[in-house]
């Protein structure tokens, strides 16, 4: 694909996302992504086959979005203060928000999961990369010793991915950051058990 090919997708795709992102994706019609995206029908149909691809483009980058934007706290995931500084981020970004919105993924799961097994599959490679994330610092962690031998990590970043999933629900639906806060820390608790200098 040539760079002018890929900026055309790449005006698609954000043209998608904007309006599912607005209307939902019962909302998001063709016509209105090929107007805002400025190209024509042959254009859309060129990049994508259907709606459902298109949509699987979209989850794709919602995911990636959402991965990306995390990319610099997931290097301080091994330590507690690194831990505390992620989850400090996550609840300001909905402060920001003022609790609208919820996850990106987690919407999109709602919307498109039973319908679209490929952007299904999409999402779960966004949940299964940001589950490493946070995987990845609590083995630094226990590399160095500082969580007991017997912890089961894998289980400590999936509860703690649960936490923001949940958490990010409850401060959509209540219009309240301290519900993932609250969520957060009750899996931070699981890791400050673990550790062995907490």
């Amino acid at each position: 694909m040539t760079a002018k090919g890929r900026e055309t997708r790449e005006r698609i795709v954000r043209a998608a996302t904007e309006l599912v992102a607005a209307r939902g994706v019962a909302g998001a019609s063709l016509d209105e992504v090929r107007v805002r995206a400025h190209v024509s029908k042959s254009q859309l149909y060129h990049y994508f086959a259907d709606r459902d691809d298109l949509m699987r483009a979209v989850a794709r980058a919602a995911s990636d979005d959402v991965i990306g934007g995390q990319a610099e706290l997931f290097e301080q995931l091994d330590t507690i203060a690194g831990l505390r500084a992620w989850i400090d981020a996550l609840v300001a970004l909905q402060e920001a928000r003022q609790a609208k919105g919820g996850c990106p993924i987690g919407s999109l799961a709602g919307q498109l999961a039973e319908h679209n097994d490929r952007a299904r599959l999409e999402l779960a490679d966004g949940l299964d990369r940001w589950e490493a994330g946070i995987r990845v610092g609590l083995e630094r962690m226990a590399a160095r010793g500082e969580l007991r031998p017997d912890t089961e990590i894998g289980a400590l970043a999936q509860n703690m991915l649960a936490a923001v999933q949940g958490g990010l629900l409850l401060t959509q639906v209540r219009r309240d950051p301290n519900q993932l806060r609250a969520a957060l820390s009750g899996a931070l608790n699981l890791i400050l058990a673990a550790h062995t200098n907490p």
